[in-house]
């Protein structure tokens, strides 16, 4: 929201905008964001010992979140492009629920925030894990997609607390 308790990304007659970041100053900026895929046990077990049909799927996930952090402005029509510093995808295994917990941080020095960016990382992830074990369970189920923390900018630090 901007100062005054509007939406950035509306205009003044309710039209989508792309916000002018123009006078911004550069500020290192990162986010973390998370999610996770449960699944049946032997789904898990499966990519655990590396026995999906469509081959390694947390190296293939973890690849593909790392790429579509890198194109979230192509996906997300208001987005600026940026050029990200770093972007990690951290992929575990979950026995509780059953499942995968993915986690995704992006970093850079620019005028803008990259939690789109970490979102977008997650949820590809996701959406890849989905994709290369859906042949053993297609009840799979996506889902705890949220912004974990975000350092950076005007608005400062962010931390996720539940309730």
């Amino acid at each position: 929201m901007a100062e005054n308790g509007t939406l950035t990304h509306l205009g003044a007659s309710g039209e989508a905008n792309m916000v002018d970041v123009g006078g911004k100053a550069d500020t290192e900026r990162s986010a973390t964001a998370e999610g996770c895929v449960r699944m049946l046990p032997e789904t898990l077990a499966l990519i655990r010992e590396g026995n999906a049909k469509k081959g390694d799927v947390i190296g293939t996930a973890r690849l593909a979140g790392i790429m579509a952090a890198k194109k979230t402005a192509d996906l997300i029509p208001l987005c600026h492009p940026l050029m990200l510093t770093k972007v990690a995808v951290e992929i575990v295994e979950d026995p509780a629920l059953p499942g995968l917990r993915v986690s995704a941080t992006a970093k850079l020095t620019g005028k803008t925030g990259v939690e789109m960016e970490a979102l977008t990382a997650v949820s590809v992830a996701c959406l890849t894990i989905y994709d290369m074990a859906k042949a053993a369970d297609k009840g799979m189920e996506i889902g705890g997609i949220r912004l974990i923390e975000k350092t950076g900018g005007k608005s400062g630090a962010y931390t996720y607390t539940e309730g």
